[in-house]
C-alpha cells in the first residue's frame, strides 16, 4: 500500500437519544493516577455481512450507528459528560449530555491492503491516518471521553 486518501466529513456531537441525570460521579482511586491521563486510540476494521436483510438505515452505515450510539447514550449516558477535576485534585465525570464525537470518513484503501487476517490484525499500516483528530491526547479535562470515526 503506497498511498491512499482519507476523506473526512466535519465532526458531529452525538448526545444521548433522551434526556439523563445531570450529576457527578467521582473516580475511583485507581482511576486516578496522573500518569492514566489521556486518550488511547484504538483502531478496528469490519466488513459488511452480506446476505442478511438490511434495514432502510443500513444502505447509510453512518446513519444507522449514530442513531444507536445515541440510544446506547441513554443508558451508559457518563460517556456523554466531561471529566472535570475536583478541589481535591481527584477526577470526576459530570454528566452532561454534551455528547461524544462521531466523524464519517471515507479511505480509497481495500481491506485486503491492510494486512492478514480476517479481520485484519494489528500492527496497521500508516494507521494514525485512520484516527480522527483528538487534539492533546494528554489534555482529558473538559474533553469529550469518546471520539468515533467510521
Amino acid at each position: 500500500m503506497d498511498s491512499f486518501t482519507v476523506r473526512r466529513r466535519n465532526p458531529e456531537m452525538i448526545a444521548p437519544s433522551r434526556p439523563t441525570p445531570h450529576e457527578t460521579k467521582p473516580l475511583s482511586d485507581l482511576d486516578n493516577p496522573w500518569d492514566l491521563r489521556y486518550l488511547t486510540p484504538g483502531l478496528e476494521f469490519f466488513r459488511p455481512v452480506d446476505g442478511h436483510h438490511r434495514p432502510p438505515a443500513a444502505n447509510r452505515p453512518a446513519d444507522a450507528i449514530k442513531a444507536v450510539l445515541a440510544e446506547a447514550l441513554a443508558y451508559y449516558y457518563p460517556i456523554a459528560g466531561r471529566l472535570r477535576e475536583l478541589p481535591n485534585g481527584k477526577l470526576a465525570v459530570e454528566c452532561t449530555r454534551e455528547g461524544v464525537v462521531f466523524v464519517e470518513a471515507d479511505a480509497d484503501v481495500g481491506m485486503e491492503e491492510l494486512g492478514d487476517g480476517e479481520p485484519p490484525m494489528p500492527p496497521f499500516p500508516r494507521a494514525e491516518e485512520f484516527l480522527c483528530d483528538v487534539g492533546d491526547a494528554g489534555v482529558v479535562i473538559g474533553k469529550p471521553l469518546f471520539f468515533m470515526q467510521i
